[in-house]
């Protein structure tokens, strides 16, 4: 029997952001009666967009849904099944087009999370900045799908801007950026999660994003 494998596409939040220490030790010295021990209590600073996160609606002002990390509903974030497109985009080879995606799709795409793995083995960060990124046509192709969760290693394009995210926010759809791993998950689908923590009208944050690739026997995990 098969075993099941968790794939993480995590990237972890770095050590430092703009020379300033993300997590900051603080030792206390604690004593419960007799019992004297050090508590390790940290202290955080980062941005939003510090190793993978995810981007609600509400991440632009006019795309804004009422939905945030507190009150999004789990079951869009939880064991969410996921088709998974995987294409093998060098670095500078420009839009990604609908036709493209179809393609390259081995299954019918209808609702829950869409995967696209548009770099093959590359990372988001092994490429030229957003040489590689979304056509139009390719955005209304996901949202004609119902997908209301994208996790892609490309978006947008600096020079020949799409209106990517304003796209997809307006339609509902909340996206995972810099995830890493996604060449590891085979196609046609796997089982998807993407946590953040629960910060009231909070609309963009890191997450920890979790693949389940198979099921059954001995569980497996792969970072």
């Amino acid at each position: 029997m098969l075993g099941m494998k968790i794939v993480d596409l995590t990237l972890p939040v770095p050590e430092t952001e703009n020379g300033t220490a993300t997590a900051r030790l603080e030792e206390r010295p604690i004593r419960m009666g007799a019992v004297a021990y050090t508590g390790m209590v940290y202290r955080f600073t980062h941005g939003s967009m510090a190793g993978t996160y995810i981007d609600f609606p509400g991440h632009i002002k006019e795309t804004d849904d009422g939905a945030d990390a507190l009150n999004y509903a789990l079951e869009r974030l939880y064991r969410v099944r996921a088709s998974v497109i995987r294409l093998d985009r060098q670095s500078g080879s420009g839009k990604i087009s609908a036709g493209e995606l179809a393609a390259a799709c081995s299954e019918s795409v209808s609702g829950g999370a869409l995967i696209l793995n548009a770099l093959g083995a590359r990372r988001f960060d092994a490429i030229a900045e957003r040489s590689v990124y979304l056509g139009k046509d390719a955005v209304e192709w996901i949202i004609g799908r119902g997908v209301h969760l994208l996790i892609s290693d490309v978006y947008e394009s600096n020079a020949d801007p799409q209106g990517v995210f304003q796209d997809l926010f307006a339609a509902g759809v909340s996206t995972v950026c810099c995830p890493v791993n996604l060449h590891e998950l085979p196609a046609p689908a796997v089982t998807v999660t993407a946590l953040p923590l629960r910060f009231a009208r909070v609309t963009q944050l890191p997450c920890r994003v979790l693949a389940e690739v198979g099921g059954g026997g001995r569980l497996t995990i792969d970072d």
